[in-house]
């Protein structure tokens, strides 16, 4: 990495657990395999600041705190509580049952499952942090709501109490020497299945990543015009697998934004389902805004006859993404 580069990573490391509490213990006794290989991504990986995906939230944040012990190079973290497993007290995916996994805000088996975090070796003014979690779906403007019989679906009550953020949508901005504030635009957005034929899922995909483009046009409230980044898991391929595309191709060609398509030794994939169906897929992403100059990027995919190679396979099914820019 250039001396001048400020590196920026995102990572859906997998690390959620089936109930709350295990997380921490996995990390604290420093025997899970999994967790190992996490910690020797990201150290090698060497980035300034760090999204990470599917990572358990706890109130304390215990779990976080064992996590970065171990990493010893990240001072400055944010995890906000997120909307997975969150439950409503109603029928959210329209099987007839209340209490699942599914009947939350976001997928989640207990309150935190599988959230977010941002590691950063500059300080994150949490003051001025933008959370749009909390934003129902029927307040995005043109939002795709799912219909079933011309009516809503599951249910107009469901579908009211519906937050649009299966994650969450955070900016963050962060404090970086010599460059000033950079703005973090991050998210997780639901994968765009596991549903029927009126399309949930893909709908609300579509519309989680078609919010930074409202957000970027000022349609909820202040946006940075200069020097920031989106970053996280779209769960989305512009090309291949299933979805709604037209969300993640317009992002890609927004002119506000730059694409560095990195990439590894799966070219610009991310994701290895090793199921012959979806296969490899492009769906986590770093996105500068067109001020930045991309010095480098690339995707934490070796080739199978490198070393690296079984380190990536133990960690997740996801790789790392990073991208170098600087001003």
């Amino acid at each position: 990495m250039a001396r001048d580069a400020l590196r920026i990573a995102t990572y859906n490391t997998e690390l959620e657990r089936k109930g709350p509490g295990l997380l921490l213990r996995d990390i604290a006794k420093g025997e899970d395999a999994q967790v190992r290989a996490i910690i020797e991504v990201i150290t090698k990986a060497d980035a300034d600041i760090l999204v990470l995906q599917n990572i358990d939230f706890d109130l304390t944040g215990a779990a976080l705190e064992q996590l970065t012990d171990r990493l010893n190079d990240y001072p400055y973290t944010f995890a906000g509580l997120p909307n997975t497993g969150m439950q409503t007290g109603l029928d959210m995916d329209g099987d007839g049952e209340l209490g699942g996994p599914r009947d939350a805000q976001g997928y989640g088996r207990f309150s935190g499952q599988g959230g977010m975090a941002v590691l950063s070796r500059h300080p994150i003014d949490l003051d001025g942090i933008q959370d749009f979690s909390a934003l129902l779906w029927v307040d995005l403007p043109d939002g795709l709501l799912p219909t079933w019989n011309d009516a809503p679906f599951p249910s107009a009550e469901a579908l009211k109490a519906q937050r649009l953020s299966s994650t969450a949508h955070w900016v963050l901005p962060i404090e970086v020497p010599k460059i000033g504030t950079v703005h973090l635009l991050t998210f997780h957005a639901t994968p765009p299945v596991f549903d029927g034929p009126e399309d949930r899922n893909g709908k609300r995909n579509h519309d989680e990543i078609r919010f930074w483009g409202q957000y970027l046009d000022g349609m909820h409230g202040a946006a940075p015009l200069v020097q920031f980044i989106i970053a996280g898991d779209a769960n989305l391929d512009p090309i291949d697998g299933d979805g709604l595309k037209s969300a993640i191709i317009s992002l890609l060609r927004d002119p506000r934004v730059q694409d560095p398509a990195p990439t590894g030794a799966a070219g610009t994939d991310t994701a290895d389902w090793r199921d012959p169906e979806p296969g490899n897929l492009r769906v986590d992403y770093i996105l500068p805004s067109a001020d930045w100059t991309v010095q480098d990027s690339g995707v934490m995919w070796p080739y199978p006859d490198d070393p690296f190679w079984e380190v990536v396979q133990e960690a997740s099914r996801h790789r790392l993404v990073w991208v170098d820019v600087s001003k």
